[in-house]
């Protein structure tokens, strides 16, 4: 079976490195909050083009400690897209926050800047703008709406390690950049982690703080903080990938650029790059107006594709009723009835890339 993702086969090609590095933890004793998260948050924001870096559990826990450290909570509002993983709408749910969904590009699959202005009430406080599937979000103009109205833009770069924007890595635009961890990501640890990452000092030292019961120096707590920690065996992984991260991630370009080349001309819609924008292919997605006739003959010739995602947030029971549908959202609506993510992951041999190819275009013909 050829799979969508396989975080097995990156741990495989670093095995020697992540071995090292697992038992260099396990024989200093330190565990959590320790040398070699310090050393990952330094070497991290160096990456992402920030100043500052702070470690946390999960790609979910940097979105709620960077909102509530810029002082969103209950009553205020955050607009951010209905087509994402639903960790973005949680992390702004558990402020107390309410979410407010603006429809996005359809081109892109990111926030539409015009849907995000409209969305925009005297309770908004923050924007948080999705790189989705590795492709940045419309960064100039989300910036300059943000700038203009007085608003936090923070982006949610869980998919899009490494990524750039006119020249410059996401993260580094917004007031705070969101990265997860999660083993099928770019830079995947070998479980949950997360990332905050900052050019402003006071608000990193204020995401400190949160992470880890709102302590001071003397551990009394100043804040009424959670426990969100990156611990020390997934930082000590993570440095070892980081070191390939850019190598990866055109790996994956190139992977993207061959399907581009074979597929070009078909019966699928391939996806777009928008000028400006660097893309990490964390998915590679297409459309079918046939999509899940096209998921099942795949899958019947080995090829594990996947969908992201098949249900907006707003349609979940879980979060119908605690988000605002700002609009219509009939971009994300066609969007979730027509995705379809192909294999892509820099392991995938050109063979197997091939046979999905291959598969494919058994379909079409």
């Amino acid at each position: 079976m050829i799979l969508c993702a396989n975080p097995r086969a990156q741990y495989l090609s670093h095995k020697e490195a992540i071995d090292r590095a697992v038992l260099r933890v396990l024989e200093a004793g330190r565990y959590v909050q320790g040398p070699e998260c310090a050393a990952f948050e330094q070497e991290f924001a160096a990456h992402a083009g920030a100043r500052a870096a702070v470690g946390v559990a999960n790609g979910t826990d940097a979105i709620e400690v960077s909102l509530r450290a810029l002082g969103v909570g209950s009553g205020d509002e955050v607009v951010t897209t209905p087509h994402t993983a639903v960790a973005t709408v949680a992390g702004i749910a558990r402020t107390g926050a309410t979410a407010v969904l603006a429809d996005i590009d359809a081109r892109s699959f990111t926030l539409a800047p015009e849907a995000v202005e409209r969305a925009l009430s005297p309770r908004t406080r923050a924007i948080v703008a999705v790189h989705l599937y590795g492709h940045p979000a419309a960064l100039d103009a989300l910036g300059a709406l943000a700038e203009r109205r007085g608003l936090a833009l923070i982006e949610d770069c869980a998919q899009a390690h490494g990524a750039e924007y006119a020249g410059k890595r996401v993260g580094s635009f917004g007031r705070v950049g969101c990265f997860s961890f999660y083993p099928t990501k770019n830079l995947g640890a070998v479980g949950d982690g997360g990332m905050i990452v900052t050019s402003d000092e006071a608000l990193a030292e204020r995401c400190r703080q949160l992470r880890e019961y709102g302590w001071d120096r003397e551990r009394v707590s100043q804040l009424p903080g959670v426990n969100s920690r990156l611990d020390e065996l997934q930082a000590a992984i993570l440095r070892v990938k980081l070191a390939t991260l850019d190598a990866d991630n055109e790996r994956r370009r190139g992977l993207a650029a061959l399907y581009d080349a074979e597929l070009g001309g078909g019966s699928l819609v391939l996806p777009r790059v928008r000028e400006s924008c660097r893309h990490v292919y964390h998915l590679y997605v297409v459309r079918s107006a046939r999509r899940d006739e096209l998921l099942r003959h795949l899958v019947t010739k080995g090829v594990a594709a996947g969908v992201h995602y098949p249900v907006p947030v707003h349609r979940m029971p879980g979060f119908a009723e605690r988000v605002r549908v700002s609009g219509s959202l009939a971009e994300a609506e066609r969007a979730a009835e027509s995705v379809l993510s192909l294999p892509i992951y820099p392991e995938l041999s050109h063979a197997d890339a091939a046979g999905v190819v291959a598969a494919v275009k058994s379909w079409e013909t």
